[in-house]
């Protein structure tokens, strides 16, 4: 609900903090008292029209505050939820209107953008009356309000979901539909592609081994030649071991007489002798193993070319020929197996559509039978309203089904007839003021509070009417009260007798010099003060006895 309005250089305001309560709050006071800048107000605070005008004479700017106390659920918090907006306890809803024509929005003191502060106006307020219309009047929310009305919110989410899991389907099976096409048109090149890479048989690491027998064997010829020039140095003359040993047995014979002196000397000698023949030993080994082999050399270059040459086709590295060989195999593998897998996807995105299109049919049927009631509902609403001769109707085009929404397969308008004779057209193009308002109300009534804004402003709407006529306009408004917030501006004394809460309009001059301006002085009615105004609405200028009579009357009729 919205508990408080708080106004600073709006037009005739020049400073203002109302404080407004749940139920029924009538608004009344003599023409130009600036009722319609209470509206203004709250209009600007939730995204409205904004005006330079607006501002009051000499003011640089003028600011309009509304705070709604709304549930967790609520899709204003949903819009806040999405636009990272923080949001708890109440909602603030800010609009500073400068005399330069710049505004300026916020939500909870953080500045958003105007069409955000629109889209939150919009879930919290519906105002219906002389001069703006909105929320019912939009065709767009029509399906909304008749779900709302048959209690199908549930099976609009399951719908939702259907159409949802259908879409999906669909383009899952789009997608392999276009990867098998373009599989297809390759299926020559893969095959031989993979039959290659199957015959070439490349493994991990192979050309990195390759190349390094194929670096030994080039070189194995030089090597060889040099080893055994090295043998050769080893073994003339005896050797060089041979000659280690003799001149070892020569000191060894003399190491006992020789006090220690030769030990050190002798035992050198005997590890060469050691070390020498390892040599020997090792650079004949070495020789055995670099015998050159061209047969084999011949077949290490063709395998390492040939590795090479496929890694250069595929434009990859040799050791990521396996992994390209798997992924043709694999693409190759979904040509050759397509045909099942398209099947399997067809399959699926037929169930889905099934599933969709049972759920709505059922649901299209349903907005069939709810709309019936809600016409009668209507219906009955309309001759006490002075709306005796007008028509209202539901109507529903149902789409085909694959032309179907996420909420279903039908679009739902409300449309009135005047007159009889007259033809049925939408809400927002039959008369305006206050029989566009009394049609507003009906529906309203009907609806209960089964969707829509919390909140709902009725700009006169009993204007041209009178009697019983305003004192079921007075009726329906005070019904509607026990499920949502009204707030009505009204001349009639039968609808200000219907209000929960009473607050008076009035203009006054603020000083006694000619320049002073005008202000407009909102005033929360007590009892006795409701008495008096409900009388003064009643006679006139001159309140009477009568009219006292007369107003508690309506007063205790209303109770």
């Amino acid at each position: 609900m919205l508990t408080a309005l708080a106004i600073r250089d709006i037009v005739l305001i020049e400073s203002l903090d109302l404080k407004l309560h749940g139920g029924l709050s009538g608004l009344t006071g003599e023409t130009g008292a600036g009722k319609s800048i209470l509206l203004d107000a709250l209009g600007l605070a939730t995204g409205g029209r904004a005006d330079a005008g607006l501002v009051r004479g000499k003011a640089t700017q003028g600011t309009a505050t509304a705070i709604f106390d709304i549930p967790a659920g609520h899709a204003a918090r949903t819009l806040l939820d999405e636009a990272g907006i923080q949001h708890e306890g109440d909602l603030i809803l800010r609009r500073v209107q400068g005399a330069d024509g710049r505004t300026r929005a916020f939500v909870n003191d953080q500045p958003v953008s105007i069409a955000l502060l629109r889209q939150l106006g919009d879930t919290l307020v519906e105002v219906h009356g002389q001069h703006e219309t909105h929320g019912l009047l939009d065709p767009a929310t029509h399906r909304g309000l008749l779900d709302a009305f048959g209690g199908f919110e549930g099976d609009v989410r399951e719908l939702v979901r259907l159409h949802a899991a259908w879409r999906e389907a669909q383009a899952d099976l789009k997608r392999l539909t276009d990867e098998i096409a373009r599989a297809q048109a390759d299926a020559d090149y893969l095959r031989i592609a993979v039959g290659e890479l199957n015959e070439l048989a490349p493994e991990p690491g192979e050309d990195q081994t390759l190349a390094q027998e194929r670096t030994l064997m080039m070189s194995a010829e030089k090597i060889s030649a040099d080893l055994n020039e090295a043998l050769e140095t080893l073994e003339t003359d005896g050797g060089v071991e041979s000659r280690l040993s003799s001149a070892l047995r020569r000191l060894d014979v003399h190491r006992e007489n020789a006090a220690g002196r030769l030990d050190a000397a002798v035992s050198a000698l005997d590890r060469a002798v050691v070390e020498a023949a390892e040599a020997r030993d090792q650079v004949s080994a070495a020789l055995d193993t670099l015998e050159f082999d061209p047969d084999r050399l011949e077949y290490v270059e063709k395998r390492l070319f040939a590795l090479r040459a496929a890694a250069r086709k595929h434009s990859c590295n040799v050791d990521d020929l396996p992994r390209i060989a798997a992924a043709l195999a694999a693409r190759l593998g979904e040509i050759d197996g397509g045909e099942g897998l398209l099947a399997a996807a067809a399959k699926a995105t037929e169930k889905a559509r099934d599933l969709y299109v049972a759920k709505a049919k059922t649901l299209s049927s349903a907005r069939a039978a709810a709309a019936k009631r809600l016409d009668k509902a209507v219906g009955v609403e309309l001759p006490p309203l002075k709306l005796d001769k007008a028509r209202f109707r539901t109507e529903i085009d149902v789409s085909p089904f694959d032309e179907g929404g996420p909420e279903g397969i039908d679009k739902v308008r409300f449309e009135v007839a005047t007159n009889p004779g007259a033809p049925f057209a939408q809400l927002a193009k039959i008369a305006s003021g206050g029989e566009l308002a009394r049609f507003m109300l009906a529906l309203k009534v009907s609806l209960a509070a089964r969707g829509g804004a919390p909140v709902l402003v009725f700009d006169e709407v009993d204007a041209g009417v009178g009697g019983a006529v305003a004192q079921a306009v007075g009726e329906r408004l005070a019904a509607l009260a026990q499920s949502v917030q009204v707030l009505v501006v009204t001349h009639s004394p039968q609808v200000a007798a219907r209000a929960d809460h009473h607050l008076k309009i009035e203009k006054r001059l603020v000083g006694k010099a000619k320049s002073d301006m005008p202000a407009t002085h909102v005033t929360m009615l007590d009892a006795q003060q409701r008495r008096e105004e409900i009388a003064r609405m009643l006679a006139g200028a001159i309140v009477t006895d009568q009219a006292r009579a007369a107003a508690d009357q309506l007063i205790g009729a209303a109770s």
